[in-house]
């Protein structure tokens, strides 16, 4: 469910390699990639980070694991089904054309059916096993996701990363909800960190891969408006990031560890995001911003966990 790119990058295929792949019958490796698995852990990471929060180190182990494997799925189906739907525009870049979607080693419509079946025991899994609520917030996410930004902005809009973030932030909302099962002050505001790290997130790799995501016709930020236009609006991102993610102290949840990092992480983020105004490499900045971004939620969560306010 999660929209942010994946980790890793293609290299580009020739055209006998193509038909050649295309011919292969396809692997168990194929179905994984198809699921994009650098997208589920990191994703897995901010769903397990929302449930500590919300048990307060009281943890029903049975409930995290119903939680992780449901929400991993459900993101799972996310990301096959968007494979399906992009993959005439996979083929036009060089990161993603080797996708067995783009070469066509799987058949679209076992594609299809595979995303479809993933979704529906993922779904199941949440509510029969959690609640009902996380559940209906994991649906929301996956329609989001699927129709209104791969299927609809993606294609139109410079609006799309902002779109698919109310998709993305979705995970770790879903491992709050699955305890507490119901969205408060802290659920909000673990949704609002991960809506908020997003777009930066993205942009850097839309900077990155300009020219690639031009050739392929997406109407992505810095392809229409430019570099600059989309430095001021991951500054923006950034910016107010910073005091969203301390509102965490501030309302008890977690202790003075993670008030001192994530503000000193937070600013740093922002003071590299500032540098790209002066970068006279974009490409060698955006990549070191891709990174940091990365590293900063990864950290960010690890942090959140281990300071997490316990209960009485």
């Amino acid at each position: 469910m999660e929209k942010q790119a994946s980790l890793g990058m293609g290299v580009e295929t020739t055209d006998v390699e193509a038909d050649t792949a295309a011919n292969s019958p396809a692997t168990w490796r194929d179905f994984v990639n198809l699921a994009k698995p650098g997208i589920l852990f990191s994703n897995a990471i901010t769903a397990f980070g929302g449930f500590w929060v919300a048990s307060g180190w009281h943890i029903q182990w049975d409930k995290l694991i119903y939680m992780l494997l449901g929400t991993v799925l459900v993101m799972a189906s996310g990301c096959v089904l968007n494979n399906y739907l992009d993959r005439d525009m996979d083929k036009k870049m060089t990161r993603t054309k080797k996708r067995a979607t783009a070469v066509g080693t799987i058949a679209p419509q076992t594609v299809l059916w595979y995303g479809i079946v993933l979704g529906v025991i993922g779904l199941s899994v949440l509510w029969f096993l959690t609640n009902p609520l996380t559940a209906l917030l994991g649906l929301l996410g996956l329609f989001i996701y699927v129709w209104i930004y791969t299927a609809w902005f993606k294609r139109s809009s410079v609006w799309s990363t902002f779109v698919g973030s109310f998709s993305g932030a979705m995970p770790t909302l879903l491992g709050y909800c699955a305890v507490q099962g119901q969205i408060d002050a802290a659920g909000l505001i673990l949704y609002g960190i991960m809506f908020l790290w997003q777009p930066p997130h993205f942009w850097a790799l839309g900077i990155r891969r300009m020219e690639e995501y031009r050739a392929a016709g997406f109407p992505l930020l810095p392809v229409v408006k430019g570099t600059y236009i989309t430095k001021m609006a991951m500054i923006r991102y950034i910016v107010l990031l910073v005091p969203v993610s301390l509102l965490l102290y501030w309302l008890g949840f977690v202790g003075p560890l993670y008030f001192f990092a994530a503000t000193l992480m937070g600013l740093y983020w922002a003071f590299l995001s500032l540098k790209g105004f002066k970068a006279e490499d974009e490409v060698q900045w955006a990549k070191k911003m891709f990174i940091y971004s990365i590293n900063y939620l990864t950290l960010l969560y690890i942090i959140m966990v281990i300071s997490t306010t316990p209960l009485p």
